[in-house]
């Protein structure tokens, strides 16, 4: 098979994964043990973090883009695209950048990533609300960050470890 049709093919797949994990993630509301409004745990960042690591920053940013377009779209939401794209930007430039760091555990960029995910979320609803006044949420939002990062770079950390690379990417 041509090596770019793999690509493609990988990038549709791991897309579909990190739509489907999207979706089930939000059939399970994390507000009811932490009352915090749109809180999750962030596990299709766990299909941009193996991206990262195993494909590259283009393939990641591909599916990131895709999946946000995507979740938009059967979410019937457009207006969240705004905070999942901005938000998943955020965080996808946040973790390449400290992955080309030495000194960084994966575990380590997955909590960053997920407070810049916040971050960029916070600034999107700004933009979207023509007000700052939403920026005392983000205080909270960090705070959760840390488990929440937690646990998707738990998660990360054994998925990168286990599942092998693609047979046209050994290194």
């Amino acid at each position: 098979m041509n090596h770019s049709v793999r690509r493609l093919t990988r990038c549709a797949v791991l897309t579909a994964l990190a739509l489907a994990i999207s979706v089930c993630e939000g059939l399970v509301p994390l507000t009811v043990l932490i009352p915090l409004p749109g809180l999750r745990l962030g596990l299709a960042n766990l299909v941009t973090v193996y991206a990262l690591c195993i494909l590259s920053s283009r393939e990641a940013l591909a599916i990131l883009v895709s999946r946000c377009l995507l979740s938009a779209l059967v979410g019937g939401n457009l207006t969240a695209l705004a905070f999942s794209l901005t938000g998943g930007v955020f965080a996808l430039l946040t973790m390449w950048a400290l992955l080309h760091f030495r000194g960084f555990s994966l575990f380590g960029v997955c909590i960053a990533g997920a407070a810049a995910h916040n971050a960029g979320q916070i600034l999107a609803a700004i933009a979207v609300l023509g007000s700052p006044a939403i920026a005392v949420y983000l205080a909270p939002l960090l705070l959760a960050s840390v488990a929440t990062g937690a646990v998707t770079g738990a998660a990360s950390i054994l998925l990168v470890r286990r599942v092998p690379r693609p047979a046209d990417r050994k290194s």
